[in-house]
């Protein structure tokens, strides 16, 4: 049983979601045990997250408003406390990430985080992970909610080949990290180019990077480094910045092209695995 002890509830949105979970919880008249017991989890889990000392999840918050008939209240709540997770330096970005109309993302060596499995997102940042690593894997599902809003950004993401071929949590995380890609091909908003090997120099040889376009607010171009992001919505770094994403994508293969190139990859270095439905592997392979 972990041990109560008092929350200001204005102090962050994990410690408002935890104060509110033990309050919400006592008037319905339910130890924690109880209401492990409803939401089929311990008692244990109950109050660590009414203590801060564990982040809770979508599925756990949803959960909860169906035991306690709190009308959303935590599921509401739940992606506010996930966003605080990220590095204070990402936490502007992933907001504007959030309201964006169109995002083009160009990556160098991973998967672009709202394309990612919760497998192959667990073993990125297990990489430099100091402690939370469950927490932070939830924060990035949280973020990929973007592209199943109403109405999503087009979302555009070059990816350079040689993301395909660095194994990122073994052989099964990457083929179904593939195949991932490929079932993106039902969602008409988001298509995915490969820039291969054979492109050779290209506009993308400085680094990864995102521009992110809105309907009312300025234009925005994003980059990192080993220790942070930086956003800036300088005239002359977008129009850089646009310019390297129109040749990064007039030297990448086709939609559908890239797609073949997926399938190949997946299949000759990870391994036949059928997609979720079975017929985008077929589709494609059939195209080469």
């Amino acid at each position: 049983m972990v041990l109560a002890r008092e929350l200001d509830p204005s102090a962050s949105p994990l410690d408002y979601y935890g104060y509110e979970l033990r309050r919400l919880r006592e008037h319905a008249g339910l130890k924690q045990t109880q209401l492990g017991d409803i939401i089929y989890c311990t008692g244990s889990l109950i109050g660590q997250v009414e203590c801060t000392t564990r982040v809770p999840t979508r599925d756990f918050s949803e959960r909860v408003d169906a035991a306690l008939g709190t009308d959303g209240t935590f599921s509401r709540l739940v992606g506010l406390v996930l966003r605080s997770v990220l590095p204070t330096w990402f936490q502007p970005y992933a907001e504007m990430e959030a309201r964006a109309a169109y995002i083009s993302a160009f990556q160098a060596q991973l998967v672009y985080g709202l394309l990612q499995t919760e497998p192959y997102a667990r073993a990125v940042l297990g990489v430099r992970s100091e402690g939370g690593l469950d927490a932070k894997v939830a924060a990035r599902m949280e973020r990929q909610r973007t592209l199943d809003r109403e109405n999503p950004p087009l979302t555009w993401v070059v990816l350079s080949e040689a993301v395909l071929h660095q194994e990122i949590g073994g052989r099964e995380v990457m083929r179904n990290q593939l195949a991932h890609l490929l079932s993106l091909r039902r969602r008409e908003w988001v298509q995915v180019q490969i820039l291969p090997f054979e492109a050779g120099a290209h506009a993308g040889l400085m680094g990864s990077f995102n521009l992110l376009r809105f309907d009312d607010d300025p234009d925005i171009v994003y980059t990192e480094d080993f220790v942070q992001g930086h956003m800036t919505a300088n005239p002359q770094a977008l129009r850089e910045g646009s310019r390297r994403y129109d040749h990064l994508q007039a030297a990448a293969l086709s939609v559908e092209e890239s797609a073949a190139l997926i399938a190949r990859v997946m299949e000759e270095r990870y391994g036949h695995q059928p997609v979720p439905d079975g017929r985008e592997v077929a589709e494609v392979v059939v195209q080469r």
